[in-house]
């Protein structure tokens, strides 16, 4: 067992968890954080993506002793009271069918309007490349985000 420190959604843990343990199954199975989905357990659908000190990675592609002393942001913990501009903008727009994609499409979303608050529809979809969606065909997942993108929600 290995010891790490973490801060998720702005509460400090520390747990003594197995070397292998992906921080996608430390943030449901130990800290029940539910809103974080298990995709497709190899990297490549996005699903499971969280923030990592502000940046967006596939938590089934990292293991939780990477993300010792890291800062993590879930779906759970972007809202803050209400919802985030990007939630609020995915609600507006229609941005969902399943659902399934959508934590991973809003906190990929995130760390693209964090480095680009202003982005064309071409920069949205490279932006989000990593992340799959099987329903909705990402037009209103780029209105979504553009939307979220007038609203101040990169800055």
């Amino acid at each position: 067992m290995t010891q790490i420190n973490v801060t998720v959604d702005g509460v400090s843990y520390a747990d003594q968890v197995e070397p292998r343990l992906l921080l996608v199954h430390y943030l449901r199975d130990v800290l029940g954080k539910t809103g974080t989905p298990i995709g497709c357990d190899t990297s490549n659908c996005g699903a499971c993506t969280v923030l990592m000190d502000g940046v967006s990675v596939k938590s089934c592609s990292v293991l939780a002793v990477q993300a010792d002393g890291a800062e993590i942001t879930t779906i759970e913990g972007l809202a803050n009271g209400e919802w985030h501009p990007l939630q609020q903008a995915f609600h507006a727009e229609h941005a969902l069918q399943c659902g399934y994609c959508t934590p991973g499409m809003i906190l990929a979303s995130a760390d693209l309007l964090r480095d680009n608050p202003d982005p064309t529809e071409e920069e949205v979809r490279d932006g989000l490349e990593g992340n799959l969606c099987r329903c909705t065909g990402y037009e209103n997942i780029v209105r979504a985000v553009r939307r979220a993108a007038q609203a101040g929600a990169g800055q």
